[in-house]
């Protein structure tokens, strides 16, 4: 191959100092812009600062030891117990975004409007889940991931990308309004306290709950289901009334 003219290749190289990083190359940091814009992170790349324990005993708030912070990722261990996991602040209108990877076979979730009032219903859950695997495949569509878990179905072609690959999850919720996406895709809207959520909550699992997909002030949370996960780059903006 014969070789670049050498007026050609000095201009390519000008070129790659102004070249910017890609998003993955900095993991949990923010650009100027997000700061701008408000954003904060839930998840600094080091600790588990900002988080504790979901219905400790005595209120300790003590993480379990199946939470691990290992070179920038946030990992729920296998089998080892660490309970679910919540912000210490709670939040009300927010943009929350997520990077996560789960095991073949993997199960977990992030729930939002999250009280400690009501443990057997803590808050609605952004399923997370390998669709693929022929246990779950044999679920129903509100048992996927992105959906409302156990109460309304994600659209069916929703851009996801199998276990051991990462995917980006974002919620939208602002006022009663609320958005599920999934790699850039809207997978699921909805309406808290609307006709349609409350049939769909009177036939789930949560139908004990006549709160349940309500809107409420309410923290995150990052569940326990004893599969390995990995998350990264978890961001929340707040928005205005």
């Amino acid at each position: 191959m014969k070789p670049l003219p050498t007026s050609l290749a000095l201009a390519l190289l000008t070129l790659i100092p102004a070249l910017p990083l890609l998003a993955a190359d900095k993991p949990n940091t923010l650009t100027a812009a997000e700061k701008a814009d408000g954003w904060q992170l839930l998840f600094d790349g080091k600790s588990l600062a900002g988080w504790r324990a979901y219905k400790t005993p005595k209120g300790t708030g003590e993480i379990g030891p199946g939470w691990k912070v290992e070179n920038g990722l946030l990992k729920k261990l296998a089998g080892v117990k660490g309970g679910d996991i919540i912000t210490v602040k709670q939040y009300d209108d927010f943009e929350l975004t997520w990077e996560w990877r789960i095991e073949k076979g993997g199960n977990n979730g992030v729930k939002y409007l999250v009280t400690e009032q009501r443990p057997s219903a803590p808050g609605h859950e952004y399923q997370m889940l390998d669709d693929e695997f022929e246990k779950w495949a044999k679920k129903p569509a509100k048992d996927h991931t992105a959906a409302f878990y156990e109460v309304l179905p994600p659209v069916a072609d929703k851009g996801y990308k199998p276990a051991g690959e990462w995917n980006s999850s974002r919620i939208l919720l602002k006022s009663n309004h609320v958005e599920h996406w999934l790699n850039g895709k809207k997978a699921i809207e909805y309406e808290l306290g609307s006709d349609v959520v409350k049939a769909a909550v009177a036939e789930s699992k949560f139908k004990k709950f006549p709160d349940f997909g309500q809107k409420i002030k309410g923290h995150i949370m990052l569940t326990d289901h004893h599969n390995e996960a990995w998350f990264r780059n978890i961001k929340l903006r707040e928005l205005s009334k």
